[in-house]
């Protein structure tokens, strides 16, 4: 029997950016191969890092899908832990170690006995930087394997061990990345009279991009333009040629991810105008859209969840934060939930420790869940 704590703490220690998670691959290849030893039902096969591992049904109508993410974030770990990342700068902050370790858990646990349906176990490269769902549906890496319905979880720090929590309708909102350079003329600070300065042009820019959801959202729909990167110059006394930022835009429907991203695009136009400077605009969104509940699976999942003693099931409101999941759910109906790890620190930061007693809660009631799915006649 897989020892869950160890799994997840042995991933914790080798966290990788998207497309370069090659220790990791091979980490779960070996725990993969280990676990599936005299299944004749079981195939598998790897796109790039990621892993895909086909569990043929004895008498299959359907195939269910289930799907966790492997990468990590580039973040300098803090936590103090004697299992702390080895790999410097990198750290598994978005809790996919935990995502990876319970996957494994199911599938040891799925490998009992032969489905009735087909089960996929996706273990997917990319999704904080790439959109790894989205490359591999354009690349065709599921072939005969793609699920009729696809589930997911998600670990969440603000609820306790023991919370389940989703929605039937939107739960994640839509993302676009933007990168947005200022370019004007640098000169020393004696004389800006023969500069241009595209540090303050950027620094207007910041404060006028504030109107775009007190001005243009609709307050009933709500919308996030958040600039988290700024570089500009080098030293007190230059004025900056150029400046940079780096931001997100993150809505509920797409409609109004590309309302925010007009404004957005038409701000810095209008700023690099009246200052007489160049600007580039790069909008990133290409994968990262809404995660959207199929109503009918989503309530089928909940009905289940409400029925079980060890299950605190909450029908949650959706959040802003971003997933590539919901590029798969666009083509295939499913689910994704959240499932409460109980930490004081919020996902992506450097102290993020979720409790380890939910990787066996995780495993026991979504097992179940999953046994009963690809028992189905």
């Amino acid at each position: 029997m897989l020892d869950l704590i160890q799994i997840r703490r042995d991933l914790h220690q080798i966290p990788e950016i998207g497309l370069e998670e090659f220790k990791t691959q091979l980490f779960l290849l070996d725990k993969i191969d280990e676990l599936t030893q005299g299944k004749n039902f079981v195939k598998i096969k790897v796109w790039k890092t990621g892993v895909l591992v086909f569990l043929e049904g004895a008498n299959p109508k359907k195939i269910i899908g289930w799907r966790t993410d492997i990468d990590a974030l580039p973040i300098v770990e803090q936590t103090d832990l004697p299992f702390s990342s080895l790999h410097k700068g990198r750290m598994h902050a978005c809790g996919h170690d935990f995502h990876m370790t319970i996957a494994l858990g199911l599938l040891e646990k799925m490998l009992e006995t032969q489905p009735q349906n087909s089960l996929l176990f996706l273990f997917q490269p990319a999704e904080e930087n790439e959109a790894g769902g989205m490359l591999m549906y354009e690349d065709g890496a599921f072939g005969s394997w793609l699920p009729d319905e696809f589930y997911a979880l998600h670990v969440r720090p603000d609820l306790k061990v023991g919370d389940i929590a989703t929605n039937t309708g939107t739960l994640f909102a839509g993302t676009c990345e933007v990168k947005i350079t200022f370019k004007g003329k640098g000169g020393h600070a004696a004389f800006p009279h023969e500069a241009n300065d595209a540090l303050v042009a950027a620094s207007y820019f910041i404060t006028q991009i504030q109107t775009v959801v007190s001005r243009n959202v609709d307050p009933i729909e709500g919308a996030v333009v958040t600039f988290g990167a700024m570089q500009a110059g080098t030293t007190n006394n230059v004025i900056a040629d150029q400046a940079f930022l780096h931001g997100t835009i993150r809505t509920l429907t797409m409609s109004m991810n590309h309302l925010t991203q007009r404004r957005v695009q038409s701000i810095a136009e209008g700023v690099a105008q009246s200052f007489g400077l160049e600007v580039e605009i790069e909008l990133k969104q290409a994968g990262y859209l809404p995660v959207e509940n199929h109503p009918e699976l989503a309530r089928e999942l909940m009905d289940y969840f409400s029925e079980e003693d060890e299950v605190n099931l909450i029908n949650i409101p959706p959040a802003m934060t971003g997933e590539d999941f919901g590029y798969l759910l666009s083509k295939v109906d499913g689910a994704m939930f959240w499932l409460g790890v109980d930490s004081p620190y919020a996902l992506h930061h450097p102290m993020m420790n979720p409790d380890e007693s939910a990787l066996p809660f995780a495993v026991k009631q979504i097992g179940k869940f999953l046994h009963r799915k690809v028992n189905q006649v």
